[in-house]
């Protein structure tokens, strides 16, 4: 039996000890001097790519805190959601914008500590936001629920709509325009989102943002297995949200 407790203890040692020696995300970001960061550019408030190339949104800022904590600049890979894994393991140091954490997603890549909690709502023509209260409300054969595909909000449509007409939209910065315009009914994305697109278009309501229809959370991607990295990024956000920066970075956008 002793043999056996010194044999775990010597294995448990032996694998802290390579865990501590292996190269860190975190060393090379340091020494590269730039931390690269892929997102979307096309889920606001949370990253926007704009006409002169630049990016704008909550996980910009966010980005640029986090670089600043590091040391480095944050430099931006624009990506797309139907590549954003990819895109993230094969060209970045971390993937933000809106990120929610998916079990099919934790296979390859590993994530922060989520830093938001914001489930799937509804969003549709204020004259209509009587009609869809809730998904029953929303699945009936005359709605027309448009999505964005390659995502979340395109897996929660499949799983959930077994009678209403799904339309694909590619653009998810002009998908809101089709419902102020007639083209669809109802959209259901993040709740976050329905409430800044409700502040861009005034003939839009959120609905319900407060009583979710799904359970989702926000966080960065990471790359797996990187213990110090994750550290790094949990600790730097636990400070920012101790000091009210995360909550006044955000606040300046959905307020």
């Amino acid at each position: 039996m002793k043999k056996f407790i010194v044999t775990l203890a010597l294995t448990a040692a032996a694998a802290s000890a390579s865990a501590q020696s292996a190269p860190s995300r975190l060393d090379e970001v340091v020494k590269s001097g730039s931390l690269r960061v892929c997102m979307t550019g096309d889920y606001k408030p949370f990253t926007f790519f704009k006409n002169d190339n630049s990016f704008e949104g909550i996980d910009v800022d966010l980005a640029r805190s986090l670089a600043k904590a590091l040391g480095v600049e944050a430099r931006f890979v624009k990506t797309s959601w139907t590549s954003l894994t990819g895109d993230f393991l094969e060209k970045c140091d971390i993937a933000m914008g809106g990120v929610s954490v998916t079990l099919e997603r934790q296979k390859k890549v590993s994530f922060s500590a989520p830093h938001m909690v914001d489930g799937k709502a509804a969003i549709a023509r204020c004259a209509d936001a009587g009609k869809f209260q809730s998904l029953a409300a929303i699945d009936q054969p005359s709605t027309r629920a448009i999505v964005n595909p390659g995502g979340t909000n395109e897996r929660f449509a499949r799983a959930n709509y077994k009678q209403a007409q799904l339309i694909l939209h590619p653009d998810n910065v002009t998908i809101f325009d089709q419902i102020v315009q007639g083209k669809a009914d109802v959209m259901v994305t993040d709740a976050s989102e329905t409430l800044w697109q409700a502040k861009l278009h005034p003939q839009l309501c959120s609905i319900r943002p407060d009583q979710p229809l799904q359970f989702s959370e926000k966080a960065f991607m990471l790359p797996r297995g990187d213990v110090p990295f994750k550290e790094f990024v949990d600790t730097w956000m636990h400070q920012l949200k101790a000091t009210g920066d995360y909550d006044r970075v955000v606040n300046q956008w959905l307020k």
